[in-house]
C-alpha cells in the first residue's frame, strides 16, 4: 500500500511541474474622472487668439457664441491680439510704451495702465505677455463690470457692442464688428 501511494504521488507530481498560482491583480487604483464641457474653439485661428478664448470660457461664464465673437472682434480691432504693442504699432515691453494705448485691449488712461503693471506684479507675472494681460483683461474692474452681459443674454453681436463700448471706450469703432462676424464664422462648438 505503501509503495501504492508513492506511485500516486509521484504520478500527480509529474503534473504540478511547472504549475504556478496565478498571479494577484493589484487592487483597483480610483481615478478622477473628469466631465466633458464642450466649449468653443476656432481651429483656424492663431495660438494667441485660441488662448483668449480659451480663458475667456474658462474663467467667466461666457458661453455665447454672439458674446465670445464680440470681444474677440474688439480685441482683434485693438492689437491683433499682439500683447506687446504699443499704439501706433511698436512691440515694446510694458515699461517702454510711454503714450497711447498698450497691449490686448490698448490700455490708454493711465490708471488703467497702471494697475496692468500692479496686477503683474501681485501676481508675479510679466504685463508684456498674453497671459498677464489675459488674466488682467478677465479681472479688471471694467470688464467685470459689463460682464453679466456677455454672460448669456443672448444678444446679437450689434447688441453686444454696446457692453463691449463701456468696456473699452473706444475713440474709432473701426472693423471689431466685421472682426466679430468673422470670428463667428470661425467659432464651432465641441
Amino acid at each position: 500500500m505503501e509503495w501504492f501511494n508513492s506511485m500516486i504521488s509521484a504520478f500527480l507530481s509529474l503534473f504540478s511541474i511547472g504549475v504556478q498560482e496565478p498571479p494577484v491583480a493589484p487592487p483597483p487604483v480610483p481615478i478622477e474622472v473628469q466631465p466633458f464641457r464642450a466649449t468653443w474653439k476656432c481651429p483656424g485661428c492663431t495660438p494667441n487668439e485660441q488662448y483668449v478664448l480659451e480663458q475667456l470660457q474658462e474663467k467667466t461664464k461666457i458661453s455665447d457664441r454672439n458674446a465670445l465673437a464680440t470681444i474677440m472682434g474688439n480685441i482683434q480691432q485693438e492689437s491683433k491680439f499682439i500683447p506687446n504693442i504699443c499704439e501706433g504699432g511698436a512691440r515694446v515691453p510694458y515699461q517702454s510704451c510711454h503714450s497711447g494705448g498698450y497691449g490686448l485691449i490698448q490700455w490708454t488712461t493711465v490708471s488703467r495702465y497702471e494697475n496692468l503693471g500692479k496686477f503683474g506684479k501681485k501676481y508675479g507675472c510679466d504685463p508684456s505677455t498674453l497671459e498677464c494681460q489675459t488674466n488682467y483683461m478677465i479681472n479688471e474692474y471694467t470688464f467685470v463690470k459689463v460682464l453679466p452681459e456677455f454672460e448669456g443674454r443672448g444678444y446679437t453681436i450689434s447688441q453686444y457692442m454696446r457692453p463691449a463700448y463701456r468696456w473699452l471706450g473706444w475713440g474709432i469703432k473701426g472693423n471689431r464688428e466685421v472682426y466679430a462676424h468673422q470670428y463667428y464664422s470661425q467659432l464651432t462648438f465641441g
